[in-house]
């Protein structure tokens, strides 16, 4: 199955799962989103991303310049809670 593929499978499982009053209010906030032209400055894939620094999971700030200087890099972003 395609990355499509599944990723249409959970946007159908969750349209059964949302109400739809719901699901109305995150269309038009999806809309709105596209509309104000934000989506033009997000960074897509092949883009690099410009220098920055982030605390890592102790609280200590890491640059990304520092760690290229030592190898490639990957950055993972995910939701959480702490």
């Amino acid at each position: 199955m395609s990355l499509a593929d599944k990723l249409a499978a959970i946007e159908a499982g969750g349209k059964e799962n949302i109400p739809k009053d719901w699901q109305a209010v995150m269309a038009r906030s999806l809309d709105e989103l596209r509309a104000s032209g934000i989506m033009e400055g997000v960074i897509k894939v092949g883009d690099k991303l410009p220098p920055f620094t982030l605390d890592n999971d102790d609280g200590s700030t890491v640059s990304s310049e520092a760690l290229l200087a030592d190898g490639p890099l990957v950055v993972t972003i995910f939701r959480g809670h702490w």
